[in-house]
């Protein structure tokens, strides 16, 4: 990292003084995104601040058992409350979003709000909105940002067991469970940190990956034999899900995570998709390998963005409009994506 060295000492005297501070993050959550949040939210009661989270909408299951989650505020459950801690905050920590927008609900607000904003982030082309921004895409996670931002404010010995466990949930679950985004020994290196602090790996895996419900097991059943389309002369495959498939197996939150995955992992598919249904627009999740970047791809046809191999967007056509729309997009990058093939 070669953050400026005022930025730095900015932080390091921002830590040093106990003020109000509210911690918030990205729409839907993930669990780099309340690790993240929560381990600045551990690390900051430890150094005597007024510390409160506020995120857009509800947890996913799996990560309910996190330490903290219980002083963890969602907007559109508690909106006045949440507005009041918005508006009473001196910092305001962005975390794992590059632009406000991210945050759906309460982007206006947060703009106009009067704290100080501070990104801190591992995604592309951050918006220039915040007051001091901490970004590094190299990294893997938000979570690992944030690690190594505490050591280098020289306070990495008050890091304690549920601030590690957090971090490594983010790492965790932001690689794949380390298959992919862990190219650096830095990663393996804060990992084997963490667990010295007494994170119980083999615990944690099990809380996050072992937890499905009946229904989220039948509704991944569902999307690969029903909702899985595969276009090999495009090195394509997506799936696709209705409001009506959605309530058929008794969505929750966190049901699709990793779904789209497993359209990846077919055999010379290079690019993969997830659409679903939401009440006023089709949600988008897109991966990739090798050198196609799926972050271009969502930013030129669907303004939305991420990382070169993981990206999200939203679309506002409906369902079917959408899939046709993406489908007549692959001929454009045909070349491009049967190209990596060989590389991925």
């Amino acid at each position: 990292m070669n953050f400026p060295e005022n930025s730095v000492s900015f932080l390091k005297n921002l830590v040093s003084r106990p003020h109000k501070v509210l911690i918030t993050t990205h729409y839907n959550p993930d669990g780099d995104a309340i690790g993240a949040s929560l381990a600045l939210y551990h690390f900051l009661l430890k150094t005597g601040h007024d510390v409160s989270i506020v995120v857009p909408n509800e947890l996913p299951s799996f990560l309910s058992w996190m330490p903290g989650t219980n002083n963890v505020m969602v907007y559109n459950k508690d909106e006045d409350s949440s507005k009041k801690l918005i508006s009473e905050a001196e910092t305001i920590f962005c975390m794992d979003f590059n632009s406000l927008s991210r945050v759906k609900f309460f982007s206006k607000q947060l703009a106009e709000a009067p704290g100080v904003k501070i990104l801190i982030d591992h995604h592309l082309q951050p918006s220039d909105e915040f007051d001091l921004t901490f970004s590094e895409i190299s990294v893997s996670s938000t979570s690992e940002l944030l690690y190594k931002l505490i050591n280098l404010c020289g306070c990495g010995d008050l890091v304690d067991l549920p601030a590690a466990e957090c971090i490594f949930v983010g790492i965790m679950t932001d690689t794949g469970s380390y298959s992919y985004s862990c190219e650096k020994p830095d990663t393996f290196h804060i990992t084997a940190e963490l667990i010295s602090l007494g994170v119980n790996v083999e615990r944690i895996h099990r809380l996050v990956y072992d937890t499905y419900s009946e229904n989220r097991m039948r509704l991944l059943g569902f999307c690969l034999s029903e909702r899985m389309k595969v276009l090999p002369q495009m090195s394509t495959a997506y799936i696709w899900l209705s409001k009506d498939d959605l309530e058929k197996f008794g969505y929750q939150p966190g049901d699709t995570e990793g779904v789209v995955n497993y359209a990846l992992s077919i055999e010379n598919i290079v690019m993969a998709a997830l659409f679903t249904e939401r009440d006023n627009r089709i949600r988008i999740s897109l991966r990739s390998k090798g050198n196609f970047s799926v972050n271009n791809f969502a930013r030129k046809h669907f303004e939305g963005g991420g990382h070169r191999n993981a990206a999200g967007a939203d679309s506002f056509l409906s369902l079917q409009a959408t899939l046709d729309m993406f489908e007549s997009l692959l001929s454009d990058y045909q070349d491009e994506l049967c190209g990596s093939r060989t590389t991925n």
